[in-house]
Order: C-alpha cells, then structure tokens, then sequence
C-alpha cells in the first residue's frame, strides 16, 4: 500500500487517516473502536493485488479478507464501502463515510493548481451571470458557492429560485467533485450614526 495511490493520494495514507477516522466514529456511536478501525485500514487492501483486475477492489478486497480468516463484519465493511455489497455490519456505513471524509478533504488528493482555481472561477462565473448577483464566492475548496443578490433586483421568494436554477446549471455544466451548496445571500441594511 505504501507504494500505491489513487489520485495523487498514498494509499497507505489515506488508509491510516480512514482508520483513525472511523475509530473515532465507532467510539462516538459506542462502537468497538479496534473493530472499526481495523476496518478502516484494510478497506482498500484490493487495490493492491494485480491478479483480478476485473473485480471491483471492494470485493476483491473483501475476499482478501475472507481467505484471511478476518471477522464477518469486517469483510462486510471492505465488500460494502463503495455499494457493490450489501452493508450487513454497522462497521460498512462508517467505513463508507470515512473512506470519502479522507478522499475529499481539500489538499488529499493532488489537483493541478491551475485547474483547481479555473474550477473554482467557473463556480463564481457561472452565477454571476444572473440577473440581481452582486458578488460571488467559491469557499469550501469549491463545495459551497455564496451568491450575494441585491436586495432591490431579487425579492426573498425569488432567492430560492434562483439556488435552484444556479445548481442546475452547475449541475448541467460543470465538472466537480462530491456535491456544491450553493447560499443565496439577500439582505438590506439599514445604518443610521446617533451624534
């Protein structure tokens, strides 16, 4: 694993982080945290042999396990961290969750820095194209847009029309990872100075 990744991201790496972070989930939910965390680390152990290339590393990984004589649940939990089994165990969801915690973590896998702020610009762009946007802001590293409206061009119900059509056109036309949240921001002020 050490010398693998997916990404940009060192395998072995990413599987550390998803095991620490799953022992601390399973210990919030009053889980076993060694089971969880065991879990976590072998969940991308199929990515590692090349013999099975056409088997999905989930189950490739889970029938690792299992030749290995590793605990059901755990062998559910690799199977299960990408849909391709049916989660049996509390363990798979928390792998799941985890395993996309580590990937999507801003700075976890390598992106061109040109393309990363292109990306971001077209966020910004694409909604200042409406009629009544003010400003915009990419924050998040790209998952959530704020959209500042003016308060005289858009009325509040006009507000979550416009989120709408803004995530459907992000929908239709950009290229992003995980989802984005798009904010739409109308406010007046009204400032007065007592002397």
């Amino acid at each position: 694993m050490k010398y693998r990744s997916s990404y940009g991201q060192n395998l072995l790496q990413h599987s550390r982080e998803t095991a620490n972070l799953c022992a601390i989930m399973a210990s919030e939910l009053g889980l076993n945290p060694k089971k969880a965390r065991r879990a976590g680390l072998l969940h991308d152990i199929g990515k590692v042999p090349d013999d099975e290339p056409e088997l999905p590393h989930a189950q490739l990984g889970m029938k690792l396990a299992e030749k290995y004589k590793e605990k059901p649940d755990i062998c559910n939990a690799i199977g299960a961290h990408h849909d391709e089994e049916e989660a049996t165990s509390l363990y798979a969801p928390i792998v799941q969750v985890c395993d996309a915690i580590s990937g999507a973590r801003p700075g976890a896998r390598r992106e061109v820095v040109e393309a990363y702020i292109k990306r971001l610009n077209d966020l910004e762009k694409l909604a200042l194209s409406y009629p009544g946007v003010v400003k915009t802001y990419a924050i998040q590293a790209g998952r959530e847009l704020r959209v500042i409206v003016g308060a005289d061009k858009i009325s509040d119900a006009e507000t979550e029309k416009l989120s709408t059509e803004i995530a459907q056109k992000i929908q239709d036309e950009l290229t992003y990872p995980g989802q984005v949240r798009i904010t739409v921001i109308r406010e007046t002020r009204a400032v007065s100075y007592a002397k």
